[in-house]
């Protein structure tokens, strides 16, 4: 895997090889910026964070040098706003959070189905206290995370057994999420973290595709 680290601290509880704490760190920040609108402490870490390194993936440093412009005239208040214009407004959300829209869920064959059933073999039930069901974007990356990079005592997975669930889970949907949320009237800096996600997933199969 070839993307570089971005300074966005997220505590993992060892030392990983530094392509996959950039790997776990973007997860982490996807995740976290889907669930609910960066806060302003948040937004100065990604301001103040590093460019990628310029050997890398072309597109995804393009797409982070980008966000952290934004994050850097964006205040938590416009972000909030945003936040709620495109996922949280009455009736139905201006963009799905939700992998069964963009993989074309049935009410016999639904993704959560699965997925859960992927989580149980993997060790990764959901908790109880999840408030998210398990085709949420902010679960999905949560879980590839940790398959990335380990927590709560566990070790992260294999290639083999990320690839799988990546494939299985993530990659028919997400391309269709982010799509969605950078062509959506009220996206602006959402925009961004749009574009940033593309890069990830495009980088990310093309990654496990030479493995």
């Amino acid at each position: 895997m070839s993307a570089q680290a971005a300074a966005v601290p997220i505590g993992f509880h060892r030392a990983l090889a530094p392509e996959e704490t950039a790997r776990g760190n973007f997860y982490a920040l996807l995740a976290r910026l889907i669930h609910a609108a960066p806060d302003n402490a948040l937004l100065h870490t990604i301001a103040h964070s590093p460019a990628l390194e310029p050997d890398g993936d072309r597109q995804l440093a393009l797409a982070w040098a980008e966000l952290v412009a934004a994050s850097s005239v964006m205040d938590a208040d416009a972000a909030s706003e945003e936040h709620d214009a495109l996922f949280a407004t009455m009736g139905k959300a201006a963009v799905s959070r939700y992998a069964g829209f963009y993989a074309g869920a049935t009410a016999v064959a639904h993704p959560r189905v699965r997925i859960r059933a992927d989580l149980v073999a993997l060790g990764l039930a959901p908790r109880s206290d999840a408030t998210e069901p398990e085709d949420h974007f902010t679960a999905l990356f949560e879980a590839m995370r940790v398959l990335v990079a380990g927590g709560a005592g566990r070790e992260a997975a294999s290639l083999a057994e990320q690839h799988r669930f990546f494939e299985a889970h993530v990659a028919p949907a997400a391309p269709g999420f982010f799509a969605a949320l950078g062509s959506a009237e009220a996206s602006n800096y959402y925009r961004k973290v749009a574009a940033l996600g593309a890069a990830f997933m495009a980088l990310e199969r093309q990654s496990f595709s030479l493995e």
